[in-house]
């Protein structure tokens, strides 16, 4: 939990001044609005945490999230009844997308950089040779009410992130973290490392589902819905202290380095600076994250022997 409080000081200061330029943030429906905005990145976060602090990356987030939209809204077309079984369609497919990246990483020994860059231009131009540019379809009202209405959000991130909170405090969490830290010890130590890494590729594919649902709820059908959240995903990691070589940080410290990105874009809104200029801050954010990451303080850092699990929540 130390390893959190640097991010959450930082967060901390980012929702005062948004309070302060915008009181209305202080009232319960203010804050859970927010909230609700920052679900769908806190969510892919926290799966991006995963394939990270294993020491992997996953880039095809963002492109899974648009064919999340773009094929719920082709698939309902309106239609009520056609929402649930839709819904169960879009978390096989995350989850199928997760296990292909998984599979070609580790078996094939595919770099997760390539192999996740390949599927993000490979869902990105299924998308377009489908839509032509121009989605079709409509999502149902029961599709939209998980990221239309606050309390469906909130729950959602809720229930992930508890979820995701108990695995990493379970001896997946440790062996993951470990695989990270050092992959050859773990597999000396009889760690199952592909099977393990195939698992976070896995689950990072099925919380770009969630996210793709809220979104999908909250912005509508767009062929450009996902566009940058893998970025942004990462970039809200590594700013929650989470080094891109794995075997460090916490899952709470990456979820609130997602908090902390999206009330700075909502802070730089409320000051009226140009939404040209997000991906210019996304980017001085990630290189100054990943600088401080370098710089080692010695209340966060305490002596480990090198192959130990150095954080699990």
């Amino acid at each position: 939990m130390k390893r959190a409080l640097p991010i959450l000081a930082v967060l901390a200061v980012l929702l005062a001044a948004i309070a302060i330029v915008n009181p209305f943030f202080l009232e319960p429906a203010g804050f859970l609005s927010f909230v609700r905005r920052a679900a769908p990145l806190v969510i892919l976060a926290a799966g991006q945490y995963l394939v990270i602090v294993a020491g992997e990356f996953d880039l095809s987030v963002g492109s899974l999230v648009t064919v999340e939209v773009v094929v719920a809204a082709r698939l309902i077309d309106g239609d009520e009844a056609a929402t649930w079984a839709v819904l169960a369609l879009l978390i096989v497919l995350g989850l199928f997308v997760g296990l292909v990246n998984g599979a070609v990483t580790t078996l094939l020994r595919v770099p997760s950089f390539i192999t996740t860059l390949g599927m993000m231009l490979v869902l990105s131009g299924a998308v377009f040779l489908w839509t032509g540019g121009a989605p079709r379809g409509a999502l149902s009202q029961a599709f939209r009410m998980f990221g239309r209405q606050t309390g469906w959000a909130v729950l959602i991130l809720v229930v992930v992130a508890v979820a995701v909170v108990l695995l990493m405090r379970a001896n997946f969490g440790r062996t993951l973290i470990a695989i990270g830290d050092n992959e050859r010890a773990a597999a000396l130590s009889g760690v199952r490392v592909t099977r393990v890494r195939i698992i976070a590729f896995a689950l990072s594919g099925v919380s770009a589902a969630v996210a793709g649902i809220l979104l999908g709820g909250f912005a509508g059908v767009s062929a450009q819905v996902g566009q940058g959240l893998e970025f942004q995903a990462i970039t809200a990691v590594v700013l929650g202290g989470v080094v891109l070589g794995g075997g460090r940080g916490t899952v709470i410290a990456a979820m609130a380095g997602a908090f902390t990105l999206e009330a700075l874009f909502t802070l730089l809104n409320l000051y009226g600076v140009s939404g040209a200029l997000k991906f210019t801050v996304q980017g001085v954010v990630l290189i100054a994250a990943v600088a401080a990451g370098a710089i080692r303080l010695p209340f966060l850092d305490a002596p480990k022997l090198k192959g130990d699990a150095h954080a699990v929540s």
